[in-house]
């Protein structure tokens, strides 16, 4: 992509889903459409730092960050996975 050609909220959203399978990924824009925000929760990023989270994220959108795409402001969390049924139950009992 050229350096100067407009990237869109969906191509964020799926270099990011696809960088980090299972992750839930929110984005939209701020000031123009070169600035965007973007809160990502995945099951990679337990057990790593908010630096290391964060690099995840940038390592899927290498390419775009400095060109197309200006800035990023970026949340992560860890997403945890859902407990089994049998879980819940387990946890209920004395």
């Amino acid at each position: 992509m050229p350096m100067d050609a407009a990237v869109t909220i969906d191509e964020v959203r799926l270099r990011i889903e696809q960088a980090l399978p299972g992750a839930r990924v929110r984005v939209g824009t701020f000031q123009g459409h070169d600035h965007f925000e973007a809160l990502v929760e995945a099951p990679q990023f337990a057990g790593k730092t908010r630096v290391e989270q964060h690099q995840l994220v940038y390592a899927a959108l290498e390419g775009l960050l400095g060109g197309a795409m200006h800035a990023l402001a970026l949340r992560t969390r860890v997403l945890e996975a859902p407990a089994a049924a049998g879980d819940e139950a387990r946890r209920e009992r004395p």
